[in-house]
């Protein structure tokens, strides 16, 4: 049965299914939008990434009501992977803001009209003191984008809304081609993880990008270690009293041989019972455990963990010797998942 919702502003019933199929209508022509600009890409964006790439100075994302909120975000993605940015308001900028600017900056301005105001009103100043221009916009025979050093035609053949005039279709456009400036540059500048670590110290990004095995995992006298021939009752021992719920065991050189595990002792109770505690390690042990490097980001760890089910892996160093151990739960309560 058809589910009915209603409108309390009109009155009118207006089912789910209505409603689903304007969702994806919505969705539809966003994405249609956003397809249509890989046909638009010439040699206009190449030329805007060099501009920004050889200029000394910052990017500076300008735009009016949503272009200016789409603004922010491209401005924020900028700064994010290498390329220093931020927003200026346009009505803000005639009244003092313009201090801000350089003659080293390069200007980003949005508008879907190439017409505003407020943008229109700032081209006199650019000029005088020649900054780059950039115009992203819907209109490449715009007052703007005749301006413009560069102009990046982000028109959309409709808005996703029923009038075709509430800004959705061009400003997902917008944002998109902001996206494609930004990875263009991040990829130039031949930015990798650990530089982009660099610009997102705080966060799961940061942790994710920064932490490594060895800032987490547990060593010296917090490790747990065990003969290969001592009795299981001493594995168990040194289990409990460093509580990771396992033990590297170690042959008679120190060399890693395998490790104890709950699981192990688990098996181990369904196979000999209370007898578990007389075998030796070596017949209870888990053979080949996996291993990690301690210069490994801790984020692998955590990938290596899931995908074979386990919840510690072992450090060791060049000659197969125990440096440390890391546990999912060191993991976890960093943040990195």
């Amino acid at each position: 049965m058809t589910r009915k919702t209603k409108n309390k502003a009109s009155g009118k019933i207006h089912s789910n299914d209505k409603i689903l199929n304007v969702a994806r209508k919505v969705l539809r022509i966003e994405a249609e939008a956003v397809h249509a600009l890989i046909k638009k890409l010439n040699s206009s964006f190449e030329r805007a990434v060099d501009i920004i790439y050889e200029r000394r100075g910052r990017v500076v994302v300008t735009g009016m009501g949503k272009s200016g909120l789409v603004g922010k975000k491209i401005a924020a993605t900028l700064a994010s992977t290498g390329t220093p940015a931020f927003f200026l308001h346009p009505a803000e900028a005639s009244h003092g803001d313009l201090g801000m600017v350089t003659e080293r900056d390069v200007i980003i301005a949005l508008s879907n009209s190439g017409e505003t105001g407020e943008l229109i009103g700032l081209i006199p100043f650019l000029k005088r003191f020649g900054i780059k221009l950039i115009s992203v916009t819907g209109n490449p025979n715009s007052t703007l984008a005749k301006a413009s050093d560069v102009t990046l035609d982000v028109s959309v053949k409709e808005e996703a809304c029923p009038m075709g005039i509430v800004p959705t279709a061009s400003t997902t456009a917008t944002m998109a081609m902001g996206d494609a400036l930004a990875v263009a540059l991040l990829t130039k500048r031949g930015l990798n993880e650990e530089d982009f670590a660099f610009f997102h110290p705080g966060g799961s990004i940061g942790k994710k990008l920064f932490i490594k095995v060895k800032d987490l995992m547990h060593s010296g006298d917090r490790l747990p270690l065990v003969s290969i021939d001592a009795p299981m009752s001493k594995a168990v021992i040194e289990m409990s009293s460093k509580r990771l719920g396992h033990a590297i065991v170690l042959d008679k050189n120190k060399i890693i041989a395998g490790v104890i595990t709950d699981g192990d002792v688990r098996r181990g109770l369904e196979k000999w019972g209370g007898r578990l505690f007389e075998q030796t390690v070596k017949k209870v042990m888990t053979k080949k455990p996996r291993m990690i490097s301690g210069e490994e980001l801790a984020a692998k760890a955590l990938s290596i963990m899931d995908s074979c089910s386990i919840t510690a892996l072992i450090v060791p160093d060049d000659r197969k010797k125990p440096l440390g151990i890391i546990h999912l739960h060191d993991i976890l309560r960093q943040g990195i998942v």
